[in-house]
């Protein structure tokens, strides 16, 4: 069954200015006049140390996807449930969500992933973005509320209890909960089960968010997974077509799922690195106002200016007008942390001047 879009859905929208993302080492590496090998890009997120990919096997090239491989038997395994659709990273749900619905009153968090509402704007939907506080007071008013648990950038967590009963209320009336995990996978498991909403995401009108791109550090790959009730589901596959995923994305993915002593190892490596960078960073003036393991996250009047000292000395971090403030992953290496370090180092030495 095909979808029906409303008339005139997207007439007005065609200039909506699209989001910037971290990660566009090239384009940066331009600017500021640095050889992209001196660069160290710590403006995604991503695990730098990612599951390590096997070779491939020649045959996994020449054959078409097919959905009945391992990959869909291994995320049963790993997620611990079953209703799940593979897509081509979150961002193709993302993009493919607001299709689904008619005309609606769609609530997100703010500051968060900013394709969440650029996604629902572009498809002709209210959007208002709100702030933690002010989500119970406006949920009665909303057909959709969108949450990213933890959140990106601030790092904000949400208790499974808050969110079912957002849920709860919006179900009432056919509306939906739609919550992006993508940095969840980083968190130790007592932590995964107690916050996220996968054992609850065959329920009506609740949508949940995975990734492989932030904890496993396979964001080239483009894998995710969509889980809702199996009649949504439906639908989505049905936008998104055959073959969203390609073979080697397929094959490597189905090894990271299953190499559960690296991902214990892992989880264990990121916390440790997490205090880490909290202690160089606040060593160094620059106490996070929250992250994650994967990232943390500074409020400062002066982050454009800090953003331009460390890009011209070889650091890239992420950049944020509003609000103003930076958002830093984690080092991949020895030798890179040491240069975060001392480059924090002068940069403090060189305070008045940069900030002038």
């Amino acid at each position: 069954m095909g979808v029906i879009l409303a008339p005139g859905l997207f007439e007005g929208l065609e200039h909506l200015e699209a989001p910037e993302h971290g990660g566009r080492l090239n384009a940066t590496a331009r600017r500021f006049n640095i050889p992209i090998a001196e660069c160290i890009d710590l403006s995604t997120g991503i695990n730098l140390n990612g599951w390590p990919v096997p070779s491939i096997p020649p045959e996994i090239f020449s054959r078409l996807p097919e959905n009945d491989d391992a990959l869909v038997s291994s995320a049963i395994h790993y997620y611990q449930v079953d209703n799940l659709l593979p897509v081509a990273g979150s961002q193709a749900a993302i993009q493919c969500l607001p299709m689904l619905r008619p005309y609606s009153r769609v609530g997100i968090i703010n500051p968060a992933y900013q394709e969440h509402a650029y996604c629902w704007k572009k498809a002709g939907h209210d959007v208002q973005l709100l702030v933690a506080e002010d989500i119970s007071a406006a949920i009665d008013q909303l057909d959709v509320l969108l949450i990213v648990n933890p959140n990106n950038p601030t790092g904000l967590k949400f208790s499974a209890d808050q969110l079912m009963d957002w849920h709860a209320r919006l179900n009432e009336r056919n509306g939906w909960l739609i919550v992006d995990e993508a940095f969840m996978d980083a968190s130790e498991n007592d932590s995964m089960q107690t916050n996220s909403l996968l054992k609850f995401s065959q329920q009506r009108g609740l949508i949940v968010l995975r990734s492989l791109g932030k904890f496993f550090g396979l964001a080239g790959l483009r894998v995710g997974f969509v889980f809702a009730e199996t009649q949504l589901i439906a639908k989505l596959a049905n936008i998104l077509g055959p073959w969203t995923l390609s073979n080697p994305s397929r094959f490597i993915a189905n090894g990271a799922l299953l190499d559960e002593n690296w991902q214990i190892e892992t989880r264990t490596n990121l916390a440790v690195q997490s205090k880490r960078l909290v202690s160089i960073l606040t060593d160094h003036g620059l106490e996070p106002s929250g992250g994650t393991e994967l990232f943390q996250w500074i409020c400062h009047d002066k982050a454009h200016q800090i953003y331009h000292f460390l890009a011209t000395h070889g650091i890239v971090v992420r950049y944020f007008k509003e609000p103003n403030s930076l958002r830093f992953g984690l080092p991949r290496d020895e030798g890179q942390w040491l240069k975060l370090s001392s480059t924090l180092s002068l940069m403090n030495l060189k305070m008045d001047a940069i900030f002038s």
